[in-house]
């Protein structure tokens, strides 16, 4: 079975690796638990847990406000 960083889970996910940080921190999308390698905690993710986050990531709102727009004044006095 094929275990995959967090960094490369990105990558296979197509989104930085700050979005999917964001995202875990944010609890939007579920995260494998860490596991311990040498002195180091890191997320191992399976295909499995990328698929689940694939099915997940259209349906979550980048989080940018849309700006507010003004109507144009008519000119003219």
């Amino acid at each position: 079975m094929n275990r995959y960083s967090t960094r490369q889970a990105a990558k296979k996910l197509r989104i930085d690796l700050r979005t999917i940080n964001r995202y875990i921190a944010a609890k939007k999308i579920p995260a494998p638990p860490l596991s311990l390698v040498g002195a180091v905690r890191v997320r191992l993710w399976s295909n499995k847990d990328i698929q689940k986050v694939r099915a997940i990531l259209p349906s979550l709102r980048n989080g940018r406000k849309t700006r507010y727009r003004k109507e144009k004044q008519p000119k003219g006095k």
